[in-house]
């Protein structure tokens, strides 16, 4: 088995670790307005190479309900602020446990960071986001 086999087989084990996380980062969730904490975690590559590390996000709720922002968003945040790198594998769940599809304005942002073979977790099943998200439009289609 090549390294990068090795890679996606250690990933396909990551998805209840991820979602432990995620329910983790879910209790921090601010959502006074709809009740409904929402935690995202990911495995994320670094951009200089290395073992990959966890990210996590919360929803931060605002009274302007267009602002707020998305436990993806905050996990993005979470990964430059960390140092930067590449999506690999992401779950997102209620504060109940309950798997979330990212939203549209979402997969978007994780189109950007992680590409169409970022491994999500759904209600269905590990998808690649090229799958939720087809045909997405990125930065080479700025050039």
């Amino acid at each position: 088995m090549g390294s990068g086999d090795e890679t996606a087989a250690q990933r396909s084990g990551a998805g209840e670790r991820l979602r432990v996380e995620a329910l983790r980062a879910a209790a921090h969730a601010y959502c006074p307005y709809s009740r409904l904490g929402v935690g995202a975690a990911a495995l994320a590559a670094p951009a200089g190479g290395g073992e990959p590390r966890l990210v996590t996000g919360c929803n931060v709720e605002n009274a302007s309900y267009g602002l707020t922002l998305c436990a993806e968003c905050s996990l993005v945040s979470d990964l430059y602020r960390t140092g930067g790198g590449r999506l690999l594998e992401l779950v997102v769940v209620t504060d109940s446990g309950e798997p979330l599809a990212p939203c549209g304005r979402c997969r978007q942002l994780l189109h950007e960071h992680g590409g169409p073979d970022l491994v999500v977790h759904t209600a269905r099943g590990p998808v690649p986001l090229g799958a939720l998200l087809p045909d997405a439009f990125g930065p080479g289609d700025l050039a």
